[in-house]
């Protein structure tokens, strides 16, 4: 952590067009947690070129005061007034703020209140673009969390195919999946799981109902699991019983761009090339219109994160940076089928983390 709050300091522009810049506001839940380590649903990091302050109300200043130890952990209970003196004291003359996780109400606020300790805030993405920099390359710990995380969905995915029979619901097999999760070792889900059937199978982030599943059915199950903070991100879909041979030709549609992607996938590979490997395969098979979403995205502290392989990514992957690789094909109102696995780019390609088999699965 200390290294981190180390390394922000040392990005941090000499300025920002005419305005001079000597300090940075942190207050999104990811980016604080991410610069000290501990969770709170409130709270300010505050960097300078010389000190980062941790800035927490009553509730979370002893736990902090034990938990952080590379920030000062200052008490508020009027953030403006702390603030103020903060940046008199730091003689702070331009803020950064964050564009992306800041509403405007709150800039406006922060604004008022570095105006009057004679500071000037900067709203735009610069600071943005430096965290995004900074948190894309994950860490050797921060995989080891994120390949627990994705070993915990694994073992769910095998614990719920042994519970999917005719007349269970959707909502019933979601709940299951993230009790087994969570009673081996998740913190919480990644998101709000996604099991879908049928029809609903259409839907690329359906919801589960109280829908039964059928006979015939494909299922598909895009689940994750936190751990240590970090997430996990992975999709499959299964049949309960026979399935048509369009069914099949979709699935090993997917099956072939999900495989195609993973090829293309390394470093110095541009994100939009990885989109391209699967997005082709699957126009060709004549279902490019049922492909609508980014072939993968980044996963760390937040399931989506930069960078993004889609058809107008600019961006180019490096070692370190952890990827979904998910392309689907949804029929509306009929069907729909998703693969993902989640993946880390290493120097010579990619590490796997998922384990759970890709092969269509009849139960």
């Amino acid at each position: 952590m200390a290294e981190r709050t180390e390394r922000l300091m040392s990005l941090l522009p000499e300025a920002v067009g005419e305005q001079a810049v000597d300090g940075a506001l942190i207050t999104s839940p990811a980016n604080r947690l991410y610069l000290t380590g501990m969770e709170t649903s409130a709270g300010y990091v505050l960097v300078t070129r010389r000190e980062a302050y941790f800035i927490v109300d009553f509730r979370y200043y002893e736990a902090a005061c034990k938990q952080v130890s590379h920030c000062k952990v200052v008490e508020f209970s009027k953030i403006g007034e702390t603030l103020k003196e903060l940046a008199r004291q730091e003689g702070l003359k331009g803020i950064l703020l964050e564009y992306e996780g800041i509403s405007l109400s709150s800039a406006q606020q922060m604004e008022t209140i570095f105006h009057a300790a004679g500071a000037r805030v900067v709203k735009d993405r610069t600071l943005d673009r430096l965290l995004h920099q900074m948190r894309r390359i994950k860490e050797p710990g921060e995989l080891r969390e994120m390949n627990t995380a994705q070993e915990i969905t694994d073992a769910a995915f095998s614990h719920i195919l042994a519970k999917i029979k005719e007349g269970i619901t959707e909502r019933e097999l979601a709940l299951e999946i993230e009790f087994f999760m969570r009673r081996n070792g998740a913190e919480s889900v990644s998101f709000d799981l996604i099991v879908v059937s049928g029809k609903n199978g259409s839907l690329p982030h359906g919801v589960p109902e109280e829908k039964p599943v059928e006979k015939g059915d494909f299922i598909t199950m895009d689940i994750g699991a936190v751990y240590h903070h970090y997430c996990s991100d992975m999709t499959r879909t299964v049949a309960l019983g026979q399935v048509t041979d369009e069914q099949k030709q979709v699935y090993e549609t997917v099956l072939k761009a999900q495989l195609a992607a993973l090829a293309a996938i390394g470093p110095g590979k541009s994100c939009k090339e990885v989109d391209a490997a699967a997005r082709d395969l699957i126009t060709q098979a004549g279902y490019g219109r049922c492909f609508g979403h980014a072939t993968g995205h980044s996963v760390g502290l937040e399931i989506h994160e930069e960078p993004r392989c889609g058809p107008s990514s600019p961006d180019i992957l490096e070692p370190g940076v952890v990827m979904t690789v998910e392309p689907g094909i949804y029929l509306p109102d009929r069907f729909g089928v998703r693969i993902e696995d989640m993946v880390v780019i290493t120097e010579n390609g990619y590490q796997n983390f998922t384990k759970s088999s890709k092969e269509l699965i009849l139960l």
